[in-house]
């Protein structure tokens, strides 16, 4: 069985020795920007929201930690953002590509979050539409295929379980989200990309198999849909990271 990690994200990066995670940065960004190129295809009218222009490149005061917050919307996808923050030079960095679908159908939205602390934590997972105790028709057809690879990496001593302080954030993982944390050799990052990636293409091929949500159930998904992402950034424990670097104006700021 995994080893289990109980310490929050905060005390994880102030523990350990400042490691120059540079490399490893570059290569994790440039491979998230392939795989959001994988869901441009599948959704090819997307466009910059011009609500957060002012956040496509920033930097801290002193300008050693930056950061990248691109938003994209259209037919199809509510919101989709790629993003970075953090000092690669310090270990600290924090990357994200999370797809948030529209109403029209109601297959279950993508969240993928990467960093180094500067140990290498990844967290993948499927956010439900609904409530899988009651319905079981997207349990089965969406989670039940990743339920297998779950069970498997739960017994793989390489991947420790990063299990959050947070209730809030225990509550949003769902069953067969993946939260690790793993040694940044090469094997296990070309493992933690090849997870993702093959969660990204199951995704894919459930949207293009969706049936279409009514038009007189769209509004309530929307607004469903809208709350939980609101609560899940002003309820991020990793926020209190971003203050360290940022500020916390600026900091609220990118989480609004």
């Amino acid at each position: 069985m995994a080893e289990e990690v109980l310490k929050s994200v905060e005390d994880i990066f102030h523990e350990a020795e400042d490691v120059d995670t540079t490399v490893l940065f570059d290569k994790m960004w440039g491979y998230l920007t392939e795989l959001r190129g994988r869901i441009e295809t599948r959704f090819p009218d997307l466009s910059l929201d011009p609500s957060c222009d002012d956040l496509l490149d920033y930097e801290a005061p002193g300008g050693q930690a930056k950061g990248v917050l691109q938003t994209w919307s259209g037919p199809g996808m509510d919101w989709l953002v790629h993003s970075h923050l953090g000092d690669p030079i310090k270990g600290f960095t924090n990357l994200h590509l999370t797809a948030w679908l529209g109403p029209e159908i109601a297959v279950p939205h993508l969240g993928i979050a990467w960093g180094t602390l500067p140990d290498l934590w990844f967290y993948v997972d499927l956010q439900p539409r609904s409530d899988l105790l009651v319905n079981t028709h997207e349990l089965d057809t969406y989670f039940e295929p990743f339920n297998q690879r779950f069970l498997e990496l739960r017994e793989d001593d390489r991947f420790k379980t990063f299990v959050s302080r947070a209730l809030y954030v225990r509550q949003a993982v769902s069953e067969i989200g993946l939260a690790y944390v793993i040694d940044r050799s090469e094997d296990m990052i070309d493992t933690m990309f090849e997870l993702t990636g093959e969660t990204v293409d199951l995704w894919l091929e459930f949207i293009d198999n969706a049936p279409e949500v009514p038009m007189g159930e769209r509004a309530a998904l929307a607004e469903r849909d809208l709350a939980v992402r609101r609560t899940v950034a002003e309820r991020d424990p990793a926020n209190v990271l971003g203050v360290e670097f940022y500020g916390e104006e600026f900091t609220d700021r990118l989480v609004r």
